[in-house]
């Protein structure tokens, strides 16, 4: 696993040229300072990790009654009544948050985002309004020390010095103020009309802000609250991307009064970014494409977040991303001016597949040589030429070259051309591990070897 950088050292610098979106930036100046520092951060670490791991099957959605939803043939009401018993065997017994904070910290990552609540409603965190948690008397790991994981997760965090945020599901499948017992589910909607029953839907909304603020106010310095299930959102705010997600949308809104929501979180942890996925305006510090990286540079802050393997929790047979990928995905990302957040799934018993911790040594050892050009940095035209990606320091006065070699290169190529990119005359250039200096060519920027 190769990626070679070649670091310029410049007289002047480049501007990023911006495209008008809709992005609402947050007026007070703590969650811009915040922002700023999150995106130096580059790179975070992303945990889904519930009962269901216990199968190794996809996070919640098989109890979703939506086409796509495979139960492999299963009655689905059977399939869900096992589904929902599953906490009565759930029995982390090699959880060791710790090992998983030194390995991510090694590989390089900043930040970490741990999914608090998952749209099946299984808490993985001590919460009062529910029984259906890992704390519960029916889980066994109840009687652990550690029982209350999201504690101690952001706990072992945080101590090696993460900046730690909460994953939380908007959506609550197994709460009968969602997904209400007299009717049936169709799909990930709410199953009543809340306009018909307004009151129930307000002791939804009171259910969701009271364990936001369980969240907030009981599990120490939090810097990001990530919210998902985006169809849960104000009628207003449905757009052409939500349509085509493919669910039925519903006559009325699924409103939980994000203003309220947002104004505890901030009376809690002053200037914490605020993540309400695909819900464009006040409450999106960024925005967060999954599973793919954008074709070129975006104009407000984001995070692509991807899995490791092929799904976003832990499976029997994961199919897991090469070493080379992984970093060729975390430098394309950052060279547009984005953060990676990369998902691992735990298994059953706590502990991470010997091949993740393999992925994120790798990794760090990447990281170690290259960490200077991926921290701290931002997008520099032409961002991405080939297999050339460039970024560069926020003074300007430093730009970083990668070549994105293929997992079966072991040395660069003799020559690198980039047609689209201009050099102060001035400019000195370097290798990292090399005693050579490039040269530079001048009809258009040539430079040739030798680099090892």
């Amino acid at each position: 696993m190769k990626t070679f950088l070649i670091i310029l050292l410049l007289a002047a610098a480049s501007c990023v040229s911006a495209q008008h979106f809709p992005y609402t930036p947050d007026p007070d100046p703590l969650v811009r300072q915040n922002l700023e520092t999150w995106q130096d951060l580059k790179f975070g670490f992303m945990m889904h990790w519930g009962a269901y791991s216990q199968w190794g099957v996809v996070e919640s959605w098989s109890i979703c009654s939506e086409p796509w939803c495979g139960r492999d043939g299963a009655d689905y009401i059977d399939y869900v009544k096992r589904y929902e018993a599953l906490p009565q065997t759930f029995n982390a017994e090699k959880f060791h948050p710790e090992k998983w904070a030194d390995a991510a910290w090694q590989a390089g990552m900043r930040y970490v985002v741990f999914t608090t609540k998952h749209h099946d409603g299984f808490c993985m965190f001590d919460s009062k309004y529910t029984d259906y948690k890992i704390t519960g008397k029916a889980c066994p790991f109840h009687s652990n020390p550690r029982a209350d994981v999201s504690k101690h997760i952001f706990d072992a965090f945080r101590h090696k010095g993460f900046r730690t945020g909460a994953y939380f599901s908007k959506p609550d499948w197994h709460n009968e103020d969602y997904w209400a017992p007299e009717w049936a589910t169709p799909d990930r909607c709410n199953n009543y009309d809340i306009r018909q029953y307004p009151e129930r839907w307000q002791r939804y909304e009171d259910f969701t802000y009271n364990q936001i603020e369980e969240l907030m106010s009981r599990y120490g310095k939090m810097d990001i609250l990530w919210l998902d299930g985006g169809w849960v959102r104000p009628d207003s705010t449905i757009t052409d991307e939500v349509r085509s997600w493919g669910y039925q949308l519903r006559p009325w809104g699924q409103n939980i009064d994000m203003g309220r929501i947002a104004a505890m979180a901030r009376r809690n942890q002053p200037g914490i970014l605020i993540v309400d996925r695909s819900v464009h305006g006040p409450y999106e510090n960024y925005r967060t494409p999954e599973q793919q990286v954008p074709g070129s540079v975006l104009p407000y802050p984001w995070e692509t977040c991807m899995t490791m393997a092929g799904g976003w929790s832990y499976s029997f047979n994961p199919n897991y991303k090469s070493s080379g990928q992984l970093v060729r995905t975390l430098v394309d990302v950052v060279a547009k001016g984005g953060n990676f957040l990369l998902n691992v799934g735990p298994g059953p018993d706590g502990e991470l597949d010997t091949a993740a911790y393999g992925r994120l040594h790798d990794i760090g050892d990447w990281m170690a040589l290259n960490g200077e050009a991926i921290y701290g940095t931002r997008p520099v035209a032409p961002y991405k030429e080939g297999k050339v990606c460039l970024t560069q320091k926020k003074d300007g006065k430093t730009m970083y070259l990668f070549y994105l070699a293929d997992d079966d290169e072991t040395r660069m190529p003799s020559h690198i051309w980039l047609s689209s990119l201009s050099l102060p005359g001035n400019a000195h250039v370097r290798v990292p591990g090399t005693q050579t200096e490039p040269v530079m060519g001048k009809s258009r920027e040539r430079l040739h070897g030798p680099y090892s």
